[in-house]
């Protein structure tokens, strides 16, 4: 589905943050991608979707090498969400869903509008259209925030750090919505810090440092025996953490 061949990406003419990342994703697979902070995660997604320009590489998606003329339409097969929920405060929650679709995809508004109702019904909040984002919870931002991107039906959905800024109570509505998904057959690309989830709900899990894939398994094979000092090290910070609470 996605093929993601030597990614090079600099930053600054000299910041070296994807450092050549081979990585292949089938069709409905659920990569979890975990590693600590600054190590390009969230990099890498961002050039899936050519939100960033790659220095070197290729992205093919179904087999088809990306380049720059086809981003547009690689985005409506490539969805994203992102952290800070990136809705627009002055719309209803409805009138955010149905943006893209009526805009991008020139979509009959009936027809959109009721994907939104089905959607936002499968997310708990049927209740919420006529709301605006501040009228909104964190988690119940983020869970619209999903919503948006599964309007344009993507084949392949990324999903950068979407619990990160959410009140751990909130984290367990999100998480849920995103282990439907999996369930549902969709592909996703996860970056996450929530360990317990990514062993829960990836087919395979990457772990990246320093710019590069220094490992990646089975969930079950890499949570309990990583085959690097350097996973292992990374691992055993949550452990730690763990135990100390």
């Amino acid at each position: 589905m996605l093929d993601l061949q030597n990614i090079v990406k600099v930053y600054d003419q000299d910041r070296l943050v994807l450092r050549g990342i081979d990585l292949s994703v089938d069709r409905s697979e659920v990569l979890a991608i975990i590693g600590p902070s600054g190590c390009g995660k969230s990099t890498l997604l961002r050039c899936i979707n050519g939100l960033e320009e790659i220095q070197d590489g290729t992205i093919a998606l179904d087999g088809q090498v990306v380049d720059g003329k086809s981003w547009d339409r690689v985005r409506q097969r490539v969805g994203m969400v992102f952290q800070s929920y990136e809705l627009f405060p002055h719309l209803t929650i409805l009138d955010n869903l149905l943006l893209a679709p009526l805009k991008v995809r020139k979509e009959d508004k009936a027809v959109a509008a009721k994907r939104a109702t089905e959607l936002l019904t499968r997310v708990g909040l049927a209740d919420r259209a006529d709301s605006y984002p501040s009228q909104l919870s964190g988690g119940q931002k983020q869970r619209v925030a999903i919503v948006r991107a599964l309007m344009m039906e993507p084949e392949v959905l990324l999903l950068d750090e979407i619990t990160a800024s959410l009140d751990p109570e909130m984290v367990r509505e999100v998480l849920d919505v995103v282990a439907g998904l999996a369930k549902s057959g969709m592909t996703m690309l996860i970056v996450t810090h929530e360990m317990q989830f990514a062993e829960a709900v990836a087919d395979r899990v990457v772990f990246m440092d320093d710019g590069k894939i220094i490992e990646e398994g089975r969930p079950a094979e890499f949570f309990k025996e990583p085959q690097t000092e350097r996973a292992k090290r990374f691992l055993d910070i949550f452990t730690f953490e763990a135990e100390e609470f």
